[in-house]
């Protein structure tokens, strides 16, 4: 055995210093719990080890000269994580020593971080029309999985009823917080259809599937194919007449233009913080907030870290964590959910970016997106072979359907990719129902000139 360059505690004497404090004879005897049938025989195949530090950087920077990136390339990627603008001032403050040294440490190494916390919920909270916001979470899936077990545990119940057009990965996670049958807590996860005219949720579908056993409805406005719910009021109000919560998933990007989903009846609103301020990026949690009423009962259910303000002796006002000893900080595994891996960080970002743009602000981009992504599906629904689904009502992203061209999403994005541009997320495996589908995302960013560079692309990738 050597020693690994970069782990002084790797070398054979300490491997065995290790083995003995803890009284075990070899490594292998570490693993003799697990069956020799889940168990790797055989090396793996790996490379040969990089031994010296330059040799390492020379790979590491041959690995990223691989990558293309949406600065040097044209992307109508969405689905989850999107390309909106990021105002330089919001770097800036981010980045600053006050914020990026202690966004996480104890009440001592707070130089204005919590009021920058307490400036994120506050502005958040305007913008969904609710009073009570907690700090990120991981992301907009982990929100919602936490919201489905607050409603669960306020109900008592445990059946929630979920689009079948819901985003894979956040279903994935719901499920994961869901759990299985076998285990005590489990939540059953049942999907409701979608109307194929128009994308929205089937208010028959979810009638027939609503039941005194249903914790919660969620559905999400725009939803993740960019449909609207023009008829959010009713979903919620099936959901109160079953005695159930009504979990509204929202783009705060849109309301700006849209209303507020507590405007229709709304108990929990979740969504993404990665449009507000938050730069794309691929390994990392983009965040997702969760927001309620400010009443006890609600309060007590969440499972983040809270902000509140008190007056102080002085005169002035101070700003601290609430309602610590509910979560998994405060109680570990006896809290209301394990929070996981902290954003706090980009709840700096979002409160200066919130901060920054205003009403007016929010108002001027909503517009820009609907009128830029409005043009884009008008122009490419013109090109001959591409079908636009669900043209009625949506929101920064729209579903092409390439069924009658008789080319694949993959052969498409293929073309596009070689005149620099990403195309649109393929649905075909995710959705098949859809066809050759792609979902393509328009957002601010997006100049009339490019828009007409895709289309340019897509009718020379189907000619």
């Amino acid at each position: 055995m050597t020693a690994h360059p970069y782990m002084p505690n790797s070398t054979p004497e300490l491997h065995r210093e290790l083995l003995d404090a803890i009284g075990a004879p070899d490594v292998e005897s570490l693993f003799v719990q697990i069956p020799a049938e889940h168990r790797l025989r055989g090396e793996l195949d790996l490379p040969p080890a990089l031994a010296s530090e330059p040799a390492l950087r020379r790979h590491l920077l041959d690995l990223l000269a691989r990558n293309d990136d949406c600065e040097r390339n044209l992307s109508f990627l969405g689905g989850g994580i999107w390309q909106h603008h990021v105002p330089a001032i919001v770097d800036e403050i981010a980045r600053r020593s006050e914020f990026l040294t202690p966004v996480w440490g104890t009440p001592s190494s707070d130089h204005g971080r919590n009021q920058a916390w307490f400036e994120f919920a506050s502005q958040l909270a305007e913008l969904i029309g609710l009073d009570f916001v907690g700090l990120p979470v991981y992301s907009w899936g982990c929100a919602e999985g936490h919201a489905i077990r607050m409603a669960a545990r306020l109900t008592g119940r445990s059946h929630v009823l979920v689009p079948a057009t819901i985003a894979p990965e956040r279903l994935a996670v719901i499920r994961t917080y869901c759990g299985v049958p076998e285990l005590a807590g489990h939540i059953e996860v049942e999907l409701v259809g979608h109307d194929p005219e128009t994308g929205a949720l089937d208010l028959d579908d979810l009638r027939a599937r609503l039941s005194s056993r249903t914790a919660a409805v969620l559905f999400e406005n725009p939803g993740y194919l960019g449909v609207l719910e023009t008829s959010a009021a009713e979903i919620g109000g099936l959901a109160r007449a079953a005695g159930a919560e009504t979990i509204v998933g929202v783009d705060p990007i849109s309301l700006g233009i849209l209303a507020p989903p507590s405007d229709y009846g709304a108990d929990i609103v979740v969504g993404s913080v990665q449009p507000l301020g938050v730069h794309m990026s691929c390994g990392g949690g983009a965040g997702g907030f969760i927001a309620t009423r400010d009443e006890e009962r609600y309060a007590h259910e969440y499972p983040t870290l809270n902000l509140s303000i008190a007056p102080t002796v002085d005169g002035g006002h101070g700003f601290g964590l609430a309602l610590f000893e509910q979560t998994s900080y405060g109680r570990r595994e006896e809290g209301n959910d394990w929070t996981g891996n902290s954003v706090y960080l980009h709840a700096v970002a979002n409160a200066a970016y919130m901060a920054l743009l205003g009403p007016e602000g929010f108002a001027e981009v909503g517009r820009l997106i609907v009128g830029r992504s409005h043009y884009a599906a008008r122009r490419l629904g013109e090109v001959e072979g591409v079908r636009l689904l669900f043209p009625r009502n949506f929101f920064k992203e729209f579903v092409l359907c390439f069924d009658e061209s008789g080319k694949t999403v993959a052969e498409v994005n293929r073309a596009l990719r070689g005149r620099g541009i990403f195309g649109g997320k393929d649905l075909s495996a995710d959705f098949p129902e859809l066809g050759q589908s792609a979902l393509t995302c328009v957002t601010e960013v997006h100049t009339r000139e490019d828009v007409d560079r895709l289309v340019d692309g897509v009718r020379e990738a189907l000619a």
